[in-house]
């Protein structure tokens, strides 16, 4: 079963050319859909609406998740920087009519995908995580307890172990991660943090993470199939 994931959106649809020319059996959105600085507020709701229409016609499995640049939107009063004030009524009610759609983490076999990366201590030391299917457990807080991954951390990059995963950085997620059984167990796919290429080959991350916020650099996304990554680019 071949699995493309494509990395932060932003109100770009270069996603239709990739899903055409991939024909995957699914499809998975890293999240943050909207608040592009370069692409109108219109045009990012319409392609928003284009990307639930597609997972709505069911042609293939599509895994919708949820990124900082849309978790801002729901209702809770916490903002960040690109954010529409003035669509921000229209971008809201949009997204709570899809939720239904809308997740924070999806796993597959041992990979679990994620805006920004699932953080020891986020899990463990704030939610309390002991045991079982670890996607279902942080659906479950969004669910239920969505202030959970509000902004929370020292450094004003998200640069912080504690960091949520719709913010936590690279470095803060590789660090606080090490020697515990995120990493030794789990391989992590994520966007939120722009990279010139994705590291295929692992070289930098030991072949535990895989980060894909590249539509802006290089139109790579990853490809998961018969259990091995490889890189797809477009065009």
């Amino acid at each position: 079963m071949k699995t493309i994931v494509l990395g932060d959106t932003h109100g770009r649809n270069i996603w239709k050319e990739i899903v055409f020319q991939e024909k995957a059996d699914r499809v998975i959105f890293i999240g943050d859909y909207f608040d592009s600085f370069d692409i109108g507020p219109a045009e990012q709701m319409f392609n928003f609406r284009e990307i639930i229409d597609f997972k709505e016609k069911g042609e293939c499995e599509v895994i919708l998740l949820i990124g900082n640049h849309d978790f801002h939107y729901y209702p809770g009063g916490e903002t960040y920087s690109g954010y529409k004030a003035g669509a921000a009524p229209a971008i809201r009610q949009m997204l709570q009519e899809n939720n239904h759609h809308l997740q924070m983490c999806y796993q597959l076999d041992n990979v679990l995908f994620t805006h920004a990366g699932i953080g020891h201590d986020w899990l463990t030391y704030q939610n309390k995580y002991e045991s079982g299917p670890i996607a279902d457990f942080v659906n479950d807080i969004w669910k239920y307890q969505p202030n959970r991954f509000m902004f929370y951390g020292i450094d004003q990059y998200g640069n912080t172990k504690t960091q949520t995963p719709i913010w936590i950085r690279p470095q803060a997620l590789m660090a606080g991660n090490r020697d515990t059984f995120l990493k030794t167990d789990y391989i992590q796919v994520v966007g939120h943090t722009a990279v010139r290429k994705i590291d295929i080959k692992g070289k930098s991350t030991g072949s535990r993470y895989y980060f894909i916020d590249t539509f802006d650099t290089s139109g790579q996304f990853l490809v998961y199939e018969n259990e091995e990554f490889r890189l797809g680019e477009y065009p």
